[in-house]
């Protein structure tokens, strides 16, 4: 399983571009959320994009989905032959009423773009199977109402993405022993809010779920000024990477 950050950012402008993260697994590959910017750094980095068989969003901010439509035109009209294998997108419940507005604006294109496009929505707790031995379990996180972390397991290999998420025990219960932790990890503590994690807060949720290692994404431009690593190290020992935009790494099966 490869798991490639490509989009670390958040809605402030900066070199980072909005949220989304690439899982290939065997057959399956996957996006973790589409926002702005994804779908050309993908071209950038020579991803997969014509491959992605399933996109899955954790909320409805627009940094984490406004490039969905981007990537439907792309696949129809960015590429020859067009795309004609089918898509899945997944999503917390309001994911049906997502796509229907992205229809009304953009046009009916994106909902029938001349392949298959499958829309489901996971409620907290229920388990996906994606196929070639690849699972997606959402679990409720306190952002917005919907908001929702995801786990992709294939072959005993275990990644948990939190999404955007406040500090919440119980998900980092719920992600312990994963192989790697993808966590946001938004803001300084000066500028703490409820909803998004300082680097502190990551140490205590990392401490507590105890991954193989933990991988930082999501950041607004002042928390880069911190000294993330020895912040988080007071709780947790365990190998820490503050993600780039491009970084990849490959989850051993077992």
């Amino acid at each position: 399983m490869r798991l490639t950050t490509l989009g670390t950012g958040t809605a402030s402008p900066s070199t980072r571009v909005n949220a989304g993260h690439l899982v290939e697994a065997g057959a399956v590959t996957l996006l973790l959320d589409c926002g702005s910017g994804v779908v050309h750094r993908m071209g950038e980095l020579g991803a997969n994009w014509l491959g992605i068989t399933h996109v899955a969003f954790t909320h409805f901010h627009p940094d984490h989905t406004l490039d969905l439509t981007t990537l439907i035109f792309a696949w129809k009209y960015g590429t020859l032959p067009p795309r004609s294998e089918p898509l899945v997108i997944l999503g917390p419940v309001g994911t049906v009423q997502l796509i229907e507005h992205f229809a009304a604006i953009y046009g009916e294109k994106v909902k029938e773009p001349g392949f298959p496009v499958t829309v489901r929505e996971l409620v907290p707790g229920e388990r996906a199977d994606l196929g070639n031995g690849v699972t997606l379990e959402a679990h409720k996180v306190p952002h917005t109402a919907e908001s929702v972390a995801y786990s992709v397991e294939r072959g005993g290999a275990r990644l948990v993405f939190t999404g955007d998420t406040g500090f919440d025990t119980v998900v980092a219960e719920w992600a312990r022993g994963c192989d790697v932790l993808l966590c946001e990890c938004s803001l300084p503590e000066q500028l703490a809010v409820p909803t998004h994690l300082t680097p502190a807060q990551v140490g205590v949720m990392a401490e507590v779920a105890e991954p193989g290692r933990l991988v930082l994404t999501h950041f607004y431009p002042p928390v880069l000024d911190e000294d993330i690593g020895e912040i988080i190290a007071l709780r947790y020992s365990g190998d820490v990477i503050i993600a780039d935009d491009g970084w990849f790494t490959d989850i051993e099966e077992r």
